[in-house]
């Protein structure tokens, strides 16, 4: 009977060892996610909701719940965007949330951004940052000074473009990139054409900006750089409608004669030269077109095409511009009458 007896303990010594052997290996390296997912964890996220969505995706529950409690997720969480694999296993899921092994986000800054309010509802829906503490980080001239720029030239501190970012990351992280990539396409070379215009580098991207206002056809991006830097150069006003609609917040349906007496810096049709600073984010292709300017033997004036398709078309005198408006005028007028119809 007692041989009966250690025999049995022996054998459930060897099963329990079994099943902790088995318990181990199911924990530490069976895959356990079913399907990979994005996951973001905010600073204020408890463990236990991480671990209620992540038991939805996992083949033993029981496992992550183990896991979770004996690496003590509850205490060592961290905030971040997670790339959570397919087949990772229990142990794997929680160190990697202990440790805050996070997968960068894709933070796109578009062309073309008109307010500082923009820019900041743009970042913080790409990024775990606060919208108010951005748009208010924007009119930091502490802040801004320390990257060369101030509250007014604050837009050209933004190169469009998609950048590979940790979610968490900081808005002086981002600022930081920005202006990175800002100094990286002011090659010398580019520097040297633009000191050949006469512009300054502020200057060029002041200038692009009023052209991204203008057009959205890549064709006359630098045709219409050209107009404004023939005007410039004989001292004529700009009288660019985009600086007027920037007075205004761009919240102008149409730009009326009454419009164009704002008292506004920005209202080039008041004041001779660039404004202040840039009214939008622009785009690189724009800064190309000004540092590449089509003259067109002298072109000072332009107007929408009668065709509608985008395009424009360029004048060297006043009376040409005005047959060229009378133009746009008739067309918009008998489009205007058929749609009533």
């Amino acid at each position: 009977m007692k041989k009966k007896i250690i025999l049995a303990l022996v054998a459930a010594a060897v099963l329990l060892g079994g099943f902790a052997v088995i318990r181990k290996y199911v924990d530490n390296r069976a895959a356990n996610l079913l399907k990979g997912r994005d996951l973001y964890v905010y600073p204020d996220t408890p463990a236990s909701e991480v671990l209620d969505t992540l038991a939805l995706y996992v083949k033993r529950e029981g496992s992550l719940r183990r896991v979770f409690g004996k690496m003590e997720v509850d205490r060592y969480i961290k905030p971040g965007h997670y790339d959570l694999k397919a087949g990772a296993s229990s142990a794997y899921l929680a160190r990697m949330l202990n440790n805050g092994w996070q997968s960068p986000v894709k933070l796109v800054i578009a062309g073309g951004l008109r307010s500082k309010g923009e820019i900041a509802r743009r970042i913080s829906r790409q990024m775990m940052l606060d919208s108010a503490e951005v748009r208010a980080a924007l009119d930091s001239p502490a802040l801004l000074k320390g990257y060369g720029f101030d509250t007014t030239t604050v837009f050209a501190l933004f190169m469009p473009a998609t950048y590979d970012m940790y979610w968490t990351d900081s808005l002086e992280t981002i600022l930081g990139k920005q202006k990175a990539a800002v100094d990286a396409y002011w090659t010398e070379e580019r520097l040297a054409k633009a000191r050949k215009l006469g512009l300054s580098r502020m200057e060029a991207t002041i200038l692009a900006s009023i052209v991204k206002g203008e057009s959205r056809l890549p064709s006359d991006y630098a045709r219409i750089a050209g107009v404004y830097l023939n005007r410039l150069h004989i001292g004529m006003k700009l009288q660019a409608d985009p600086t007027v609609a920037y007075c205004y917040g761009y919240t102008l349906d149409r730009i009326l004669r009454k419009h164009l007496e704002v008292d506004s810096p920005y209202n080039t049709y008041k004041h001779f030269g660039l404004p202040p600073g840039p009214i939008c984010v622009p785009d690189k292709e724009y800064l190309d077109a000004v540092l590449d300017p089509d003259y067109g033997g002298g072109n000072l004036y332009f107007c929408a095409s009668p065709s509608f398709d985008g395009s424009h078309r360029f004048a060297r005198t006043w009376q040409e511009h005005q047959r060229n408006a009378r133009e746009f005028q008739s067309a918009l007028t008998q489009r205007r009458r058929a749609a009533s119809k």
